[in-house]
């Protein structure tokens, strides 16, 4: 089991892979349908996406949450 401490970590990181899995899908789909090559290419645009999805969804996640907050009541 992860201690709890890393939960916003963890969260980013599950977040970023479902997130940009599906970006990806519908980006190789689009320009590609569905072929031979279709699993290979998303896949490979979805470990590229994701090496950046991971990071950014750390950075952004804390400005977003204090956005709303500000937003909402």
């Amino acid at each position: 089991m992860i201690p709890a401490r890393y939960a916003p970590i963890l969260f980013g990181f599950i977040l970023s892979g479902f997130m940009s899995a599906m970006v990806s899908a519908i980006a190789v789909y689009r320009s590609l349908n569905v072929d031979s090559s279709f699993l290979a290419t998303w896949f490979g645009a979805w470990m590229s996406s994701w090496i950046v999805a991971f990071p950014v969804v750390l950075v952004v996640a804390p400005v977003t949450r204090r956005l709303v907050a500000k937003l909402t009541k």
